[in-house]
């Protein structure tokens, strides 16, 4: 069976709605085309807005909020009609779609790694209607894919390993690392997912701080980072203040809420460094979280030396030096981590190879795709962590397009807080 199917993504840093039709036959993907539109600051902020609203809140009390339909609505239309364009600007007849992969926004998550460790209960949300999509653009949507991963017991994040190891058809095995706003990486071994979990803060600290500090969305190019220098108190200070975050033990999921921001931005502050030593210090943090996950594979994990990257993250020269210097046994190491670090670099056979994937670009987008497709197929998303417990979870939800008006009942996901009530089990 062949499928033609649009993936959408909006990150947590709200940055772009992207969106790339790629067709499936079997695990071989293409690409057909690909489309991205920014962001206005006014829905970024509105959505930092509403993460800060609906923290800890229930489905009932998130609806109840005064701006909650606005910016909902609003977010939904603005993915709506830049599915539409794409299809105009590309001639693209929608009756060879065969689906949207949805993701939604996440604005507050409670995954069961976290929850175990806190003695609290476990839940996900992501807002974003697939019914008022499917309406908005007369396609069939998959969506809220990671209630049920999360409600059957695992974490739900990262999707993504499994798609790594479809792209590792044909790009081999290897580590293969996005670098967005939280990062992300799966050891992907004889074509099949070991592990896979998110690491922390990558592009968070650093995307906000050039955008409170300086007129640029981000550092591009590391035009601020690369004029300065490391200053290793604060290094120290930046893993303290979420230490028992990094120091979770795999699998485990991010969040930006985890990663007490305004803490690191506090200490900042009262270090009074110059913006280019700031900024230096941010991006060298994101690379050193990102070696130092990887320093918590379990040893019954055979490791590959290649390491493939993808998300815009990498593309920063300061963070993508940095990390790998440290995976060379080369970058500066906190003294705590120095037996640690040095031991998983002892781990590999031979020196490990960098490069950036083929399938990079649009990757977190197509990966919504490949799971409407799995879900189509009616098929279990092969997290790893998943499998290995003999589970079998299909992931996501089905709206059919429907031209009546109807009751977008829909907006929240089926994990968010509360969801426990009503299933018992």
């Amino acid at each position: 069976m062949v499928y033609r199917i649009i993936g959408n993504m909006t990150g947590n840093s709200m940055d772009a709605i992207d969106l790339v039709l790629t067709e499936f036959a079997g695990d071989k993907m293409t690409d057909i085309c690909a489309f991205s539109r920014p962001y206005s600051r006014q829905m970024q902020e509105d959505m930092e807005k509403l993460r800060a609203a609906v923290k800890n809140k229930t489905k009932a009390e998130i609806l109840a909020l005064p701006d909650f339909k606005r910016i909902h609505d609003e977010y939904i239309k603005g993915i709506a009609a830049a599915i539409n364009d794409m299809c105009k600007q590309n001639n693209l007849d929608k009756n060879t779609i065969d689906a949207v992969g949805f993701h939604g926004k996440t604005l507050d998550h409670n995954p069961p790694s976290k929850a175990r460790a806190e003695g609290t209960l476990p839940y996900t949300l992501q807002i974003g209607s697939g019914k008022m999509l499917a309406d908005l653009t007369g396609i069939k949507v998959v969506y809220d894919f990671r209630s049920a991963p999360l409600m059957a017991g695992f974490d739900g994040a990262p999707l993504v390993p499994p798609h790594n190891a479809h792209i590792a058809a044909t790009e081999g095995d290897g580590c293969y690392y996005n670098g967005g706003n939280t990062s992300n990486f799966a050891w992907i071994i004889d074509g099949k997912a070991q592990i896979g979990a998110d690491a922390g803060p990558f592009n968070e600290y650093i995307d906000n701080f050039i955008r409170n500090h300086t007129a640029d969305s981000f550092d591009v190019d590391g035009k601020y980072g690369k004029n300065g220098r490391l200053a290793t108190a604060l290094l120290q200070k930046f893993f303290d203040i979420c230490r028992e975050y990094y120091e979770r033990p795999l699998p485990k999921s991010g969040d930006p809420q985890f990663y007490h921001k305004d803490k690191v931005f506090a200490a900042i502050e009262s270090a009074k460094l110059p913006l280019a030593d700031a900024v230096h210090t941010l991006e060298y943090f994101a690379a050193y979280i990102a070696f130092q996950a990887l320093t918590l594979t379990p040893q019954n994990i055979a490791l590959s030396p290649h390491f493939i990257l993808f998300g815009g993250g990498w593309k920063n020269p300061v963070v993508h030096e940095s990390f790998t210097a440290l995976l060379l046994n080369k970058g500066f190491v906190l003294p705590e981590h120095q037996n640690s670090f040095a031991a998983f670099c002892r781990r590999f056979n031979n020196e490990p190879t960098i490069k950036y994937s083929a399938l990079g670009e649009m990757m977190e987008a197509r990966l919504f795709a490949d799971l409407a497709r799995y879900k189509l197929e009616n098929k279990a998303w092969e997290i790893s962590e998943i499998m290995q417990s003999g589970k079998k979870v299909i992931c996501g939800v089905i709206a059919e397009p429907q031209a009546q008006p109807r009751i977008y009942d829909d907006m929240i996901n089926l994990a968010a807080k509360g969801w426990q009530n009503k299933n018992p089990e």
